[in-house]
């Protein structure tokens, strides 16, 4: 277990930050960005819960979601090594099958789209669609890493802060901007439903 005695630290006020294998990075690093983007992910999808107006179904599978999501920032801030002393946390596959395996359900009993839709309906969609491209960011960031460490562990010896990225942070977060897309619209129901994208914004289009 995690046990937080003090919150502040002051051994960031040089603009570095401890990663999970005790190596130290500059704030601007690109692993951090991933888990960074990965936080705020959750802490919008966590405005859209508590914003209620959600069903219960919905409420457990963001419950399970945000718990996930501390495990992919812990993930992502423990460089791939070799070896390790105790053996961190990462991202299974299985996570991935279950995001699918929601997206198929939910989406199951939505009607068939005929446009793009814009963020809205009601207040827990559109914070669910807000949460979508903070998702797609932290995506993002997350190969932005990717193609800054690699994919392959640190060698034996190698300098902590040194090691690559788990690709199925990356999948995870891909999987899950699909399942808050689908979520939106499963919120929207309790209002308008979708809001459909109107090319042009229903404006009388020039003749030719």
């Amino acid at each position: 277990m995690v046990n937080l005695t003090r919150i502040y630290t002051r051994t960031g006020d040089d603009g570095s930050t401890a990663l999970g294998d005790n190596g130290r990075t500059r704030k601007t690093d690109p692993r951090l960005a991933a888990y960074a983007d990965t936080d705020e992910t959750n802490a919008v999808i966590g405005v859209a819960v508590a914003g209620g107006n959600l069903p219960i179904e919905v409420q457990d599978t963001l419950a399970r979601i945000q718990n996930d999501l501390f495990d992919v920032g812990a993930d992502l801030c423990m460089p791939l090594r070799a070896s390790y002393e105790w053996e961190p946390l990462r991202v299974k596959a299985a996570w991935v099958e279950e995001l699918e395996a929601d997206c198929d359900r939910y989406n199951a009993d939505l009607p068939a789209l005929r446009s793009f839709i814009l963020p809205g309906g009601t207040p827990a969609a559109a914070l669910l669609h807000q949460a979508r491209t903070v998702a797609r960011r932290a995506e993002r960031s997350t190969w932005a890493a990717l193609e800054a460490y690699g994919d392959q562990p640190a060698d034996e010896g190698a300098d902590k802060g040194m090691g690559g990225v788990n690709p199925l942070t990356a999948t995870y977060l891909n999987r899950l901007s699909d399942l808050l897309f689908i979520l939106a619209r499963v919120a929207g129901r309790s209002g308008e439903g979708d809001v459909l994208w109107r090319p042009g914004g229903g404006r009388e289009q020039p003749s030719r």
